[in-house]
Protein backbone atom coordinates (compact mmCIF):
# COMPACT_ATOMS: atom_id res chain seq x y z
CA UNK A 1 0.00 0.00 0.00
CA UNK A 2 1.33 3.24 -1.23
CA UNK A 3 2.47 5.45 1.55
CA UNK A 4 0.72 9.10 2.56
CA UNK A 5 2.89 12.00 2.35
CA UNK A 6 2.61 12.16 6.48
CA UNK A 7 3.97 8.72 6.36
CA UNK A 8 6.78 9.82 3.96
CA UNK A 9 7.27 13.22 6.02
CA UNK A 10 7.48 10.69 9.09
CA UNK A 11 10.24 8.33 7.41
CA UNK A 12 12.42 11.12 6.27
CA UNK A 13 12.59 13.06 9.20
CA UNK A 14 13.40 9.89 11.19
CA UNK A 15 15.95 9.10 8.47
CA UNK A 16 17.60 12.41 9.22
CA UNK A 17 17.22 12.11 13.32
CA UNK A 18 19.00 9.02 13.46
CA UNK A 19 21.56 9.76 10.77
CA UNK A 20 22.36 12.79 12.85
CA UNK A 21 22.40 10.71 16.47
CA UNK A 22 24.53 7.84 14.92
CA UNK A 23 27.18 9.96 13.51
CA UNK A 24 27.07 12.04 17.18
CA UNK A 25 27.70 8.74 18.64
CA UNK A 26 30.29 8.11 16.21
CA UNK A 27 31.31 9.93 13.23
CA UNK A 28 32.68 7.15 11.10
CA UNK A 29 30.54 4.37 13.00
CA UNK A 30 27.50 2.36 11.47
CA UNK A 31 23.98 3.73 10.94
CA UNK A 32 21.82 3.68 14.00
CA UNK A 33 18.32 3.57 14.63
CA UNK A 34 14.68 1.76 13.75
CA UNK A 35 13.93 3.48 10.48
CA UNK A 36 17.42 2.15 9.41
CA UNK A 37 17.10 -1.25 10.84
CA UNK A 38 13.67 -1.31 8.86
CA UNK A 39 14.97 -0.29 5.48
CA UNK A 40 17.71 -2.55 6.27
CA UNK A 41 15.57 -5.37 6.31
CA UNK A 42 13.41 -4.25 3.15
CA UNK A 43 17.10 -4.30 1.71
CA UNK A 44 17.60 -7.92 2.59
CA UNK A 45 14.35 -8.60 1.42
CA UNK A 46 14.79 -7.22 -2.15
CA UNK A 47 17.96 -8.69 -2.20
CA UNK A 48 16.91 -12.12 -1.98
CA UNK A 49 14.32 -11.76 -4.38
CA UNK A 50 17.42 -10.58 -7.01
CA UNK A 51 19.16 -13.00 -6.12
CA UNK A 52 16.23 -15.68 -7.20
CA UNK A 53 16.67 -13.67 -11.18
CA UNK A 54 18.36 -14.91 -13.82
CA UNK A 55 18.18 -12.39 -16.55
CA UNK A 56 20.07 -9.19 -15.65
CA UNK A 57 17.58 -7.33 -17.46
CA UNK A 58 15.02 -8.64 -15.51
CA UNK A 59 17.19 -7.96 -12.40
CA UNK A 60 17.22 -4.20 -13.73
CA UNK A 61 13.27 -3.66 -13.90
CA UNK A 62 13.14 -5.64 -10.61
CA UNK A 63 15.36 -2.56 -9.36
CA UNK A 64 13.67 -0.23 -10.93
CA UNK A 65 10.55 -1.12 -8.89
CA UNK A 66 11.97 -1.65 -5.38
CA UNK A 67 14.47 1.73 -5.48
CA UNK A 68 11.02 3.68 -4.67
CA UNK A 69 10.73 1.42 -1.38
CA UNK A 70 14.32 3.56 -0.44
CA UNK A 71 13.18 7.01 -1.57
CA UNK A 72 12.01 9.06 1.43
CA UNK A 73 14.79 7.21 3.81
CA UNK A 74 17.10 7.87 1.44
CA UNK A 75 15.90 11.93 1.19
CA UNK A 76 16.70 11.82 5.04
CA UNK A 77 20.07 10.61 5.12
CA UNK A 78 21.26 13.13 2.55
CA UNK A 79 19.30 16.29 4.56
CA UNK A 80 21.34 15.24 7.85
CA UNK A 81 24.35 15.02 6.23
CA UNK A 82 25.94 13.28 8.93
CA UNK A 83 28.10 10.23 7.00
CA UNK A 84 27.38 7.51 9.25
CA UNK A 85 28.60 3.97 7.08
CA UNK A 86 25.29 2.71 5.79
CA UNK A 87 24.81 -0.16 3.26
CA UNK A 88 21.40 1.04 2.67
CA UNK A 89 22.95 4.20 1.50
CA UNK A 90 25.54 2.87 -1.11
CA UNK A 91 23.95 -0.52 -2.37
CA UNK A 92 20.76 1.44 -3.91
CA UNK A 93 23.24 4.07 -5.15
CA UNK A 94 24.74 1.40 -7.18
CA UNK A 95 21.25 0.36 -8.25
CA UNK A 96 20.52 3.77 -9.37
CA UNK A 97 23.55 3.65 -11.89
CA UNK A 98 22.68 0.46 -12.82
CA UNK A 99 18.68 1.18 -13.60
CA UNK A 100 20.44 4.51 -15.15
CA UNK A 101 18.82 6.94 -12.73
CA UNK A 102 22.27 9.08 -13.26
CA UNK A 103 21.17 12.42 -10.93
CA UNK A 104 20.04 10.25 -7.95
CA UNK A 105 23.52 8.21 -8.32
CA UNK A 106 25.88 10.78 -8.56
CA UNK A 107 24.12 12.65 -5.51
CA UNK A 108 24.24 9.66 -3.24
CA UNK A 109 27.69 8.99 -4.58
CA UNK A 110 28.51 12.28 -3.77
CA UNK A 111 27.21 12.19 -0.18
CA UNK A 112 29.52 8.74 0.00
CA UNK A 113 32.61 10.16 -1.07
CA UNK A 114 32.60 12.95 1.17
CA UNK A 115 31.74 10.71 3.88
CA UNK A 116 33.92 7.92 2.49
CA UNK A 117 31.71 5.50 3.06
CA UNK A 118 32.62 1.93 2.08
CA UNK A 119 30.83 -0.18 -0.62
CA UNK A 120 29.37 -3.65 0.40
CA UNK A 121 31.71 -6.24 -0.28
CA UNK A 122 30.04 -7.99 -3.14
CA UNK A 123 31.03 -5.10 -5.68
CA UNK A 124 35.21 -5.65 -4.97
CA UNK A 125 35.98 -2.16 -5.69
CA UNK A 126 36.00 1.00 -3.93
CA UNK A 127 33.29 3.82 -5.31
CA UNK A 128 35.71 6.03 -7.19
CA UNK A 129 36.63 2.68 -9.60
CA UNK A 130 33.14 1.76 -9.69
CA UNK A 131 31.90 5.27 -10.69
CA UNK A 132 34.29 5.44 -13.52
CA UNK A 133 34.02 2.26 -14.86
CA UNK A 134 30.01 2.12 -14.71
CA UNK A 135 29.19 5.42 -15.86
CA UNK A 136 32.13 5.58 -18.54
CA UNK A 137 31.01 2.14 -19.44
CA UNK A 138 27.38 3.05 -19.84
CA UNK A 139 28.32 6.18 -22.32
CA UNK A 140 30.52 4.67 -23.94
CA UNK A 141 28.23 2.29 -25.24
CA UNK A 142 25.15 5.03 -26.06
CA UNK A 143 23.07 4.50 -23.01
CA UNK A 144 23.83 8.74 -21.78
CA UNK A 145 24.93 10.59 -25.16
CA UNK A 146 25.25 14.29 -25.97
CA UNK A 147 24.88 17.27 -23.42
CA UNK A 148 23.92 14.68 -20.98
CA UNK A 149 26.43 12.40 -21.38
CA UNK A 150 29.50 15.26 -20.93
CA UNK A 151 27.21 16.95 -17.59
CA UNK A 152 27.14 13.02 -16.39
CA UNK A 153 31.17 12.52 -17.18
CA UNK A 154 31.91 15.77 -16.23
CA UNK A 155 30.59 14.93 -12.77
CA UNK A 156 31.95 11.15 -12.45
CA UNK A 157 35.93 13.10 -13.40
CA UNK A 158 34.77 15.74 -10.39
CA UNK A 159 33.73 13.12 -7.96
CA UNK A 160 36.72 11.26 -8.43
CA UNK A 161 39.60 13.72 -8.84
CA UNK A 162 42.02 12.76 -5.96
CA UNK A 163 40.71 9.63 -5.28
CA UNK A 164 42.69 6.16 -6.24
CA UNK A 165 41.61 4.39 -8.90
CA UNK A 166 42.91 2.07 -11.46
CA UNK A 167 44.61 3.87 -14.14
CA UNK A 168 42.78 1.66 -16.69
CA UNK A 169 39.11 3.24 -14.98
CA UNK A 170 40.42 6.69 -15.50
CA UNK A 171 41.45 6.19 -18.81
CA UNK A 172 38.15 4.76 -19.87
CA UNK A 173 36.59 7.76 -18.12
CA UNK A 174 38.86 10.39 -20.72
CA UNK A 175 37.76 7.91 -23.58
CA UNK A 176 34.14 8.18 -22.65
CA UNK A 177 34.76 12.22 -22.44
CA UNK A 178 36.55 12.13 -25.62
CA UNK A 179 33.89 10.05 -27.34
CA UNK A 180 30.85 12.29 -25.87
CA UNK A 181 32.77 15.41 -27.29
CA UNK A 182 32.68 14.06 -31.05
CA UNK A 183 29.07 12.40 -30.42
CA UNK A 184 30.59 9.02 -30.64
CA UNK A 185 29.63 5.82 -29.01
CA UNK A 186 30.54 1.82 -29.73
CA UNK A 187 27.37 1.62 -32.18
CA UNK A 188 27.83 5.08 -33.81
CA UNK A 189 30.82 6.21 -35.41
CA UNK A 190 31.39 10.42 -36.77
CA UNK A 191 32.57 12.06 -39.15
CA UNK A 192 35.18 14.59 -37.74
CA UNK A 193 34.92 16.83 -40.28
CA UNK A 194 31.75 18.26 -39.36
CA UNK A 195 33.30 18.77 -35.56
CA UNK A 196 34.15 22.50 -34.31
CA UNK A 197 37.38 23.45 -33.43
CA UNK A 198 36.44 23.57 -29.43
CA UNK A 199 35.41 20.35 -28.85
CA UNK A 200 37.89 18.76 -31.58
CA UNK A 201 40.68 19.94 -29.27
CA UNK A 202 38.89 18.95 -26.06
CA UNK A 203 38.13 15.89 -27.40
CA UNK A 204 41.97 15.03 -28.61
CA UNK A 205 42.52 16.33 -25.17
CA UNK A 206 40.65 13.58 -23.19
CA UNK A 207 41.96 11.24 -25.66
CA UNK A 208 45.24 11.63 -25.46
CA UNK A 209 45.20 11.92 -21.91
CA UNK A 210 43.08 8.67 -22.12
CA UNK A 211 45.99 6.59 -24.37
CA UNK A 212 48.57 8.05 -21.63
CA UNK A 213 46.96 5.97 -18.91
CA UNK A 214 45.92 2.93 -21.13
CA UNK A 215 47.69 2.15 -24.19
CA UNK A 216 44.99 -0.16 -24.73
CA UNK A 217 42.52 2.11 -24.57
CA UNK A 218 41.48 1.76 -28.00
CA UNK A 219 41.18 5.23 -29.55
CA UNK A 220 44.28 6.12 -31.28
CA UNK A 221 42.73 6.14 -34.88
CA UNK A 222 40.18 8.97 -33.26
CA UNK A 223 43.62 10.73 -32.38
CA UNK A 224 44.71 10.34 -35.58
CA UNK A 225 41.58 11.45 -37.19
CA UNK A 226 41.11 14.73 -34.70
CA UNK A 227 44.54 16.04 -35.51
CA UNK A 228 43.79 16.04 -39.02
CA UNK A 229 40.71 17.61 -38.32
CA UNK A 230 42.40 20.07 -35.88
CA UNK A 231 44.97 20.65 -38.50
CA UNK A 232 42.59 21.54 -41.35
CA UNK A 233 40.73 23.85 -38.95
CA UNK A 234 43.62 25.66 -38.09
CA UNK A 235 44.88 25.89 -41.48
CA UNK A 236 41.89 27.39 -42.90
CA UNK A 237 41.54 29.79 -40.14
CA UNK A 238 45.14 31.21 -41.00
CA UNK A 239 44.08 31.49 -44.57
CA UNK A 240 44.05 34.59 -46.17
Amino acid sequence: MPMTPAQRHRARVLAAQQAEAAAATDPHGPMQGAEHELMLAQLHQHLRTLKGIQSVERKIEAKRTMLADFDNYLDGVLEADAGAQDPVVTTTLVWHLDVGNWLQGLQLADYAIRHQLALPDQYNRNLATLLLDEVSEAALKGQITGQQALVTLAKVDQLTTGHDAHDQARAKLHKAIGWACMGKTSTQDVDVKELQLDMASLAIDHLTRAMALNDKVGVKKDVERLERRIKDLLGSSAAP
